[in-house]
């Protein structure tokens, strides 16, 4: 009787412990996605490997980016030298001081990654699934060998669906902003928004055009005439900053929408949030330069 109730208890405990080694959400997982989605859905549109794989496999295999490998070489897939000619970097892995890949930053370690799977035999018969099969590649990816942990692909599609990466498998747009910023300086200084046909950054505190213009790589001249500001002018926490010339209206899907003017608003702070240049929202609602407006106006944006 003693036997069995220590055979119960050892049950419970093996269910309990499986059930913690489940994926749970974290902010670290998170910022890495912001920050590579990109490239990710970049490279998958070149060489049709999933994105939600590829990122799955990034955040697993650098620790969110975090790992001594991804420190040093900017490895973010774990991949072994095997006949590399480029820069290495030792760690231990399998055996004691193997030899891997090293890159210059994050951005040349995705697209090896995706040379890595579509110039190998091993993986060749991954790409006869679809594209939106993240499953199929997950247990194919374990199948051919990628990696030898046993639950590598559950561990995969767990991340994948805990995040929804699978959104990003049927992109076919790239926010050019954040693949060049990656490209570029080996990481997402600002994050890019896009709206109305352009492109914005949210002003932190303290940000003048100067300190945006470093990181987003257009003049603080530039930005300051985008915005029809002064170019000395310091912005408000999480104020606007448009990156391109404003446009003369709204988006389409703005078509007879009324914008009712709330306290605190202002002509150009509306201008702002649509993206419309300040003397073009002035001359389609047909009013004068020094109009006042009050709480309860009501104003057209396209």
């Amino acid at each position: 009787m003693r036997r069995y109730i220590f055979l119960l208890f050892g049950l419970f405990f093996a269910i309990f412990d499986a059930s913690a080694q489940q994926a749970v959400w974290n902010q670290r997982y998170q910022d890495y996605f912001d920050t590579y989605k990109d490239v990710a859905i970049d490279q998958m549109l070149k060489y049709h490997i999933p994105a939600s794989i590829t990122l799955a496999q990034g955040v697993l295999e650098s620790g969110a980016g975090r790992s001594e490998l991804t420190r040093k070489a900017n490895n973010h897939f774990g991949i072994k030298c095997h006949g590399w000619k480029g820069r290495t970097s030792y760690h231990d892995d399998d055996e004691r001081g193997e030899c891997f890949r090293a890159y210059d930053n994050a951005y040349d370690s995705y697209v090896d990654h995706s040379l890595f799977l579509t110039g190998s035999q091993r993986y060749s018969r991954l790409f006869s699934l679809k594209q939106t099969d993240y499953k199929g590649w997950a247990k194919g990816l374990k199948a051919c060998g990628y990696a030898t942990s046993p639950t590598y692909a559950t561990k995969l599609i767990e991340i994948i669906e805990l995040y929804k990466l699978y959104r990003y498998d049927t992109e076919h747009h790239v926010d050019k902003y954040q693949l060049e910023q990656v490209h570029h300086k080996g990481g997402i200084l600002r994050q890019v928004h896009e709206f109305n046909s352009n492109y914005y950054v949210l002003a932190r505190k303290g940000d003048t055009f100067r300190s945006i213009a470093e990181d987003v790589d257009v003049s603080y001249r530039k930005l300051a005439k985008f915005n029809e500001r002064d170019k000395n002018d310091v912005l408000e926490e999480g104020e606007m900053v448009w990156l391109q010339k404003k446009r003369r209206k709204a988006p389409k899907e703005y078509k007879g929408y009324i914008h009712h003017i709330k306290n605190g608003e202002s002509m150009y702070s509306i201008s702002q949030k649509y993206g419309i240049r300040l003397k073009n929202l002035y001359k389609m609602n047909d009013l004068a330069p020094d109009y006042t407006i009050r709480v309860g106006d009501m104003l057209r944006v396209r």
